[in-house]
């Protein structure tokens, strides 16, 4: 069971950057797919990237060029590095775990941690 704790949102101007964290409670294993995704008040949980253990990424198309994925596996940490940040990136970050080929589908993931709130005004 994989336990997943975000941090790193805040409150930031447009045009900003922020780096998320995203620290797992075990050894990310070969098999893991990690991402992160984001919800906006009153909207539907959206992938927003993630990557695998060959460290292959996928990005959602309105934050490609913005943002970027990483992970450190000697640290257990994944990072969502957000640049040129914008009012519409506002939203609860999560970051989530799977098993198997990476996707930005929240259906498919089964580990999730708590969320981080970023907010760009």
């Amino acid at each position: 069971h994989v336990q997943l704790v975000e941090s790193g949102g805040e409150s930031v101007q447009a045009g900003g950057s922020l780096r998320l964290s995203c620290e797992a409670s075990e050894f990310i294993y070969s098999s893991l797919c990690m991402g992160w995704f984001r919800q906006a008040p009153g909207k539907e949980r959206e992938g927003v990237a993630c990557i695998d253990s060959d460290a292959d990424t996928t990005y959602a198309e309105d934050v490609l060029g913005r943002f970027t994925i990483s992970q450190n596996n000697a640290k257990n940490t994944v990072y969502l590095q957000m640049n040129s940040l914008k009012p519409e990136d506002t939203a609860v970050y999560y970051c989530a775990a799977k098993y198997g080929g990476c996707t930005l589908h929240a259906t498919d993931f089964n580990y999730w941690g708590r969320g981080t709130q970023v907010t760009v005004s």
